[in-house]
Formats: structure tokens, C-alpha cells, sequence
């Protein structure tokens, strides 16, 4: 699997359509360029000694349509499903698949609905929330899966530890995961050699 190429988020070389930003970003702001598009992102503390740059997808149309676009592109060949967790990560899962010409998609949830009979169930930690949480995979989405190729997807990689989880629930259902896919790695997850990801994004103290 290849590692994504990567631009520096202020080079305005990466974002040839997009103009100049007329207000410099401060230190309560990242400028994120990502896709061939710019955002500004404010950086909140999650907890007394970190920060993050808060990137938010959900209701930014023209973000997901280019970041699927370019993601869908560095995938593996021979997809059978993309899978996600609630919530961020579903309007980037249902953008690629519908480039990649996939008639679904699965989503792990985050709470057991009451339409669930008997799901697949693991516990992963948030490095926004610093508390355990649940994902949940319902039954017909765990044999839908059985024996399929399948790429995880998420908004941002950063600890892992949701990936991982998601990556178990797959697993559990018995997947076969062909790759993990985001549009940003966060912090260390930079580094790693196993995800597919458009930008890096940086912590902050």
C-alpha cells in the first residue's frame, strides 16, 4: 500500500484554483489546504496539555466531493465494501462508494439501535472525549461483509485506537481488510506506512 503524497497546507501551489486568503490565519487557526481546497480550522483544547485543529466534514459538500475524489483514487483494486463509524466518516464512505460504483456501504454505530438483533459489538476510546465508547455492527451488515474485501474509512486518523476498533468489528465479522483510509492522519499517525491519507494535520500544545 502507498502512502499518500503530501503538500504543505500554506503553499498555495497545492490549491492553484483557490485565491489568496485575505486575513492570515492567527494562532487560534490552521490553515488547512486539503483536496486542491482551503479551510480554516479552529484549534480548540481537548484537555490541559493539547490542542487540535477541529475538522469538521458534516455540511461541507464541496470538501467531501473532492476528498472522496482523490481518495477514491488511491484505493485498492477489487473493493467490495468501505466501512465507517458514526458520524463524520458517513458522508465520505457513501461519496467514494458511489465512485467506485459500490451499491452500499456499511456503517458501525455508536450506541445499539432497537432494531438491532444480536450485533457484533467493540469498545474504542476518542481522543476528542478521552472515554470509552461502543461500536456496533448489526447482523445484516456483518454477514453482508463475511468474507469481502473491505477498505475502513474515517474523516481523520489520529490515536488509532477508533480505526482499530472499527478494524475488529470487521474482522469479527469476518472481513478482510485491504486497506484504511482517511483524508487527514493527525499527530503521529503521520508516520505510519499502513493508511492512505491526503494531508497531514499537526497537534498542537
Amino acid at each position: 500500500m502507498t502512502q499518500a503524497t503530501h503538500t504543505t497546507a500554506t503553499d498555495n501551489r497545492a490549491c492553484p484554483h483557490v485565491k489568496n486568503l485575505d486575513v492570515q490565519p492567527s494562532e487560534r487557526e490552521y490553515l488547512l489546504c486539503v483536496a486542491g481546497i482551503k479551510r480554516r480550522l479552529p484549534i480548540v483544547r481537548i484537555n490541559s496539555h493539547a490542542r487540535i485543529a477541529s475538522f469538521v466534514i458534516l455540511g461541507d459538500t464541496e470538501l467531501v466531493i473532492r476528498a472522496a475524489a482523490q481518495l477514491a483514487k488511491r484505493l485498492p483494486r477489487d473493493i467490495d465494501y468501505l466501512m465507517t463509524a458514526e458520524a463524520k466518516g458517513i458522508p465520505l464512505a457513501q461519496e467514494m462508494s458511489r465512485i467506485l460504483g459500490l451499491e452500499h456501504y456499511i456503517i458501525a454505530r455508536k450506541s445499539k439501535k432497537s432494531y438491532m438483533n444480536d450485533p457484533l459489538q467493540v469498545s474504542v476510546s476518542s481522543i476528542t472525549t478521552h472515554e470509552k465508547q461502543e461500536l456496533f455492527l448489526d447482523k445484516p451488515d456483518a454477514a453482508r461483509i463475511k468474507d469481502g474485501r473491505v477498505v475502513l474509512v474515517d474523516d481523520v486518523i489520529s490515536s488509532g485506537e477508533s480505526l482499530e476498533g472499527l478494524e475488529c468489528l470487521a474482522k469479527k465479522a469476518g472481513a478482510q481488510i485491504i486497506g484504511k483510509a482517511a483524508i487527514l492522519a493527525e499527530g503521529d499517525a503521520a508516520k505510519r506506512d499502513d493508511i492512505i491519507y491526503l494531508e497531514a494535520l499537526p497537534l498542537f500544545n
